[in-house]
C-alpha cells in the first residue's frame, strides 16, 4: 500500500511540474486522450464517442463536433487526474494531435471553412486519382487530399478558387491550437507524395501538378497552400492563449506546451506498436483497417491498392488501406444484445464481444460457406463503389453461430488480404515482424489467430493493442520535448519497449486452408471481374 501511495505522489507531482505530454486522437468512432509522464507511462486516459453523417452523399463531420468533443475529453480527463491524484492540470510538457489521415478540409483566407469535411471514407475521386497517377507514374489513392482537390477542380466547384490552406483534420486542430500551418510528414504524406531525401513535397510532381491546364487558371501555388512538412522530434509551435481555451475554456490550463508535429492515425500506429524501423510492420484494425510495411528497397511497380507514404520520421512505408472493418461485426454484436436484453439476460459489450469470439473457435475452418461484405462504405480494393454491407448464404451453407461469428471475423479481414497479397506474393515485400493492433484484438487471442491464419504470417500483439494511437501520439509528443536528438527508433527502443510484453501466434494450417477456400468464395462473390476493370453493379439493378 505505502508503494501505491509513493507512486501516486510521485505521479502527482510529475503532472504539477508540467512533466507530462498529452495525446489526443481524433478517430473513426472516438476522441481519445492519454496523459503520460516522461517515461511514457499512462497517468490516465478518456474518450468522447462520435460518428461520421453520410450527408448528400459525402462522409464527413462537423467541426463543431471536433471541439464539443475536444473539450469534453479534456473536461473528463481532468476529473480522472483530479480524482486519482488529487491535482489540477495547469500546465502541460507537450502536446501532440492525430487524427484520421486523408480528406480534404479547405480553408479561406480569412480561416473560414469552404467546404464539408470530405472524410478518408469517401470514393468521390475516381477520375482525378486515375489522372493523376497517371500524371506522376505514382499511386495516388481516392482518400488522398491531393484527389479530392483535383477531383473539385474537375466538378467546377465554385470554392476552389478561395482556398488558401489545405489540410488534413489533425493539421486543423494543430493549427487552431498553435496557429500553426504545419502537418507530421507521416500526415503530409497522404496528401501528396513525399521526397524521402528532403522530407517535403516531391517537387517535380508538384511541378507536374501546376502546369495542368485546369490547375493553371486559379491564384494559388499548391506549395503555399498545403501544410509544411515535419519529421517527429522536431517543434512545430506552443501551445496559444487560445487554443488553451479551446481544450480547457475553465482557463486552468496555461499556454505554452510545445507542440509535436501533428500526426496520422497510421503514423501513431506505427509508434504505438514500435514498428518504424525498416522492415518492420504493422496491422491497425478498427472502422478501417491498414498495414505499414517500412520499406528497405523500392516497389519494383506501381499498385494502385498499395499506397506509398512514410513513417513519422520520413521512412517509406507500403501501406495496404481498407476503408471497412469492423463496423458492420459491431452492428451485429449490437444486434445480438438487443436480443440477450429482450429475454432477460443484457451483457456489457465487453462480455458479449468475448462469448461471440470465442464461439468462433468451434467453427468450420471455412466458415461453413457463409459469406459476409462488411462494405458499410465503398471499397478501394474490391472495387465496391458505395456501401454494400451484405450477409450471404447458400442452401447448403452450414447456417449456425460457430460459423457466422467467423464469417465475420474473416470479412472484416478478407479486403486487407486481397491487398497484402500484392506485397508478398507479387513484391516479395518481408518483414521481420508484424504487429497487431485494435479493438478487435481486446479479446486475447481469437482475432490475432484469424488475421495469422488470414494472411498465413506470425503476427504479434502487444499489451497496449488495444489503445495504440493517442498513446502512440504522446510518446511522439514526448519525444518532440525531451528526446528529439535521437533517431526514432532508437528512442523507441531505448526508451519505451525495452521490456515489452507481447504474444506471437502462427498462422494453423487448418486456419489458413479454411481462410483460403473463404477468401476464394469471398472474390467470387464480388460484383466485379477486377482484371477487366469492369464498373461495380449496384444489387438494385440486378
Amino acid at each position: 500500500m505505502a508503494g501505491n501511495c509513493q507512486e501516486e505522489e510521485s505521479r502527482a507531482a510529475q503532472i504539477r511540474a508540467g512533466k507530462t505530454a498529452l495525446g489526443i486522437e481524433l478517430g473513426s468512432t472516438n476522441i481519445k486522450m492519454v496523459l503520460v509522464n516522461e517515461a511514457c507511462e499512462t497517468l490516465a486516459s478518456t474518450s468522447y464517442g462520435w460518428e461520421n453523417q453520410l450527408e448528400n452523399g459525402i462522409w464527413t463531420y462537423d467541426l463543431a463536433k471536433v471541439w464539443l468533443g475536444i473539450e469534453d475529453a479534456f473536461h473528463s480527463l481532468t476529473a480522472d487526474v483530479q480524482s486519482r491524484y488529487h491535482v489540477e492540470i495547469k500546465t502541460i510538457g507537450s502536446i501532440g494531435v492525430s487524427a484520421m489521415m486523408h480528406g480534404y478540409l479547405p480553408f479561406d483566407k480569412t480561416g473560414k471553412q469552404l467546404a464539408p469535411f470530405r472524410t478518408w471514407r469517401n470514393n468521390i475521386t475516381g477520375e482525378s486519382a486515375a489522372k493523376l497517377t497517371e500524371l506522376f507514374g505514382f499511386n495516388i489513392p481516392q482518400r488522398w487530399s491531393i484527389a479530392h482537390l483535383y477531383q473539385a477542380i474537375l466538378n467546377g466547384e465554385e470554392h476552389v478558387k478561395d482556398i488558401a490552406f489545405l489540410t488534413t483534420l489533425a493539421g486543423y486542430v494543430h493549427w487552431q491550437l498553435s496557429g500553426e500551418k504545419v502537418l507530421g510528414i507521416g500526415d503530409a504524406s497522404g496528401m501528396f507524395p513525399i521526397d524521402e531525401q528532403t522530407g517535403t513535397y516531391d517537387a517535380a510532381m508538384m511541378e507536374a501538378f501546376g502546369g495542368l491546364d485546369e490547375v493553371k487558371r486559379y491564384p494559388w501555388k499548391l506549395a503555399d497552400i498545403l501544410p509544411k512538412p515535419l519529421r517527429a522530434g522536431k517543434s512545430a509551435g506552443q501551445l496559444t492563449k487560445e487554443g488553451a481555451w479551446l481544450l480547457d475554456p475553465t482557463g486552468k490550463l496555461q499556454p505554452g506546451a510545445l507542440m509535436a508535429p501533428p500526426e496520422g492515425d497510421a503514423g501513431t500506429g506505427m509508434v504505438a506498436t514500435n514498428a518504424v524501423r525498416k522492415r518492420t510492420g504493422n496491422i491497425s484494425v478498427g472502422t478501417s483497417a491498414f498495414s505499414m510495411n517500412v520499406l528497405d528497397a523500392p516497389l519494383k511497380a506501381v499498385h494502385r491498392d498499395i499506397d506509398i507514404v512514410t513513417t513519422p520520421d520520413g521512412a517509406p512505408v507500403a501501406m495496404v488501406h481498407t476503408n471497412n472493418c469492423s463496423s458492420d461485426l459491431n452492428a451485429w454484436v449490437q444486434l445480438f444484445g438487443e436480443f440477450a436484453e429482450l429475454i432477460g439476460h443484457g451483457q456489457t459489450p465487453a462480455k458479449l464481444y468475448r462469448t461471440l469470439f470465442e464461439v468462433s473457435q468451434r467453427a468450420d475452418r471455412d466458415a461453413g460457406g457463409l459469406l459476409n461484405y462488411s462494405c458499410l462504405s465503398g471499397e478501394n480494393i474490391t472495387d465496391v463503389e458505395t456501401g454494400r454491407p451484405l450477409f450471404v448464404r447458400a442452401p447448403h451453407s452450414q447456417m449456425n453461430l460457430a460459423n457466422f461469428m467467423l464469417a465475420q471475423l474473416y470479412g472484416c479481414f478478407a479486403p486487407l488480404k486481397i491487398g497484402m497479397d500484392i506485397l508478398v506474393k507479387e513484391e516479395g515485400v518481408q518483414t521481420d515482424v508484424m504487429i497487431a493492433q485494435g479493438g478487435l484484438f481486446k479479446t486475447p487471442v481469437i482475432g490475432q489467430q484469424v488475421l495469422a491464419d488470414c494472411l498465413g504470417l506470425p503476427i504479434t500483439v502487444m499489451e497496449t493493442a488495444g489503445e495504440g494511437g493517442p498513446w502512440g501520439m504522446a510518446v511522439l509528443a514526448v519525444f518532440a520535448k525531451w528526446h528529439g536528438e535521437k533517431a526514432l527508433a532508437d528512442f523507441l527502443d531505448d526508451e519505451v519497449f525495452h521490456n515489452p510484453e507481447s504474444s506471437t501466434l502462427l498462422p494453423t494450417e487448418e486456419g489458413r486452408l479454411g481462410c483460403q477456400k473463404f477468401i476464394a468464395a469471398y472474390r467470387a462473390g464480388l460484383t466485379v471481374e477486377r482484371e477487366a476493370g469492369k464498373a461495380v453493379a449496384d444489387p438494385a439493378d440486378a
